[in-house]
């Protein structure tokens, strides 16, 4: 097997940690998190949610099951580049499709490999999210410093115009009951198919649709989906929401849908210390008492304090680790969001009842 090349991480306080590298030889810029689920690997990589992070894998063991044409959630690799303890060249798997190292190749990916990601981890939980670059072609520390402190910040950066789609699509079951217009802020490929699964005729509008647009497929409800970046970055979102809320028919919104719905709610949204991203995330239902595990993906949060200025707004879920917001709906409104992932890919399907409930919305609306 080749010997791999030596690649560099450097962070934004100037911290770094050398290694090998994987995927593609190159450079690449972004904000540094890390994910915490122990499977699943290609349809975190594949989720748009994530596009413009270096994210850190926290499994010890990365590629050892290869990639699969099913287990995606878009058409390529979406993060911006990869961290892990040991990458997997060879993979196990007889159903796999592939190597994740072509899977990189493929879409372009940077990653570095062994180096200590616990160590790497843990600076980031005490320091907080940061820009980092990876490089495997510019072994110079201080040229990396100056590539990274030029890096653009996520506070404030708009990124679903990267990876939403271009052209309206539809897809729909064989018998559908209802039809769903979807605002597509980066969709999983798994929204659509649990609703599909539900009976729904999806139609999936790009970014900058229009009401009108998303009206003229006669829906009977509207999804605001998940997508990469800064919510208040997005005001023409904001303000295609607000409107959509007028209309009074049923709303499902998750992750930065969510975000979306609160801010085109007068509710404001902050970013955080470190975000919330794997698959083992304690909710709790204020509403049934009951809690769940769920898959999560974010590094912003609608705010407590403008929720308590704002009585329309009733929260219906909470993060059990550090108490923030982490489900709303808007009283007397068949009007709700979530701010982890449902549809869980990967990930438990505790929370999977959230598209039933908004199915009863539109069969009740």
């Amino acid at each position: 097997m080749e010997e791999r090349k030596p690649a560099v991480l450097v962070l934004a306080d100037g911290t770094v940690f050398e290694g090998v590298a994987t995927g593609k030889i190159g450079t690449t810029t972004g904000e540094i998190a890390f994910n915490t689920g122990m499977t699943g690997y290609q349809e975190v990589f594949t989720d748009p949610s994530y596009f413009g992070q270096i994210l850190i894998m926290t499994t010890s063991h990365i590629g050892n099951y290869g990639v699969h044409s099913e287990e995606v959630e878009s058409d390529s690799i979406k993060i911006a580049g990869l961290v892990t303890k040991k990458f997997s060249e060879i993979y196990s798997r007889t159903s796999a499709s592939g190597s994740l190292e072509e899977l990189m190749l493929q879409s372009n990916t940077v990653g570095i490999s062994d180096l200590d990601t616990r160590s790497l981890v843990r600076h980031i939980r005490s320091k907080g999210a940061m820009n980092a670059v990876i490089s495997s072609e510019i072994l110079d520390i201080n040229q990396l410093k100056e590539i990274v402190a030029n890096a653009p910040s996520m506070d404030g950066l708009e990124l679903s115009s990267k990876v939403a789609c271009t052209e309206a699509y539809e897809v729909c079951p064989e018998n559908p009951q209802y039809k769903v217009s979807l605002i597509d802020f980066g969709v999983k490929k798994n929204i659509v198919r649990c609703l599909v699964e539900r009976g729904c005729h999806v139609k999936v509008f790009p970014l900058n649709s229009s009401k009108a647009d998303m009206d003229s497929f006669n829906p009977d409800g509207y999804m605001l989906s998940n997508g990469p970046g800064d919510p208040s970055a997005m005001p023409n979102s904001i303000q295609l929401v607000k409107e959509l809320v007028e209309s009074g028919k049923p709303i499902f919104g998750i992750c930065l849908g969510h975000q979306i719905l609160g801010l085109s709610q007068g509710l404001k949204t902050e970013k955080m210390f470190n975000g919330h991203r794997g698959i083992n995330h304690p909710i709790m239902n204020l509403k049934s008492g009951k809690g769940e595990i769920t898959s999560q993906n974010h590094g912003f949060v609608i705010s407590k304090s403008s929720i308590d200025l704002n009585p329309a707004i009733q929260v219906t879920h909470r993060h059990l680790n550090d108490d923030t917001i982490a489900g709303i709906e808007i009283v007397g409104k068949p009007i709700f969001s979530v701010q982890y992932h449902p549809e869980a890919s990967a990930g438990p399907h505790d929370s999977r009842y959230l598209f039933d409930q908004f199915i009863d919305n539109m069969k009740k609306n």
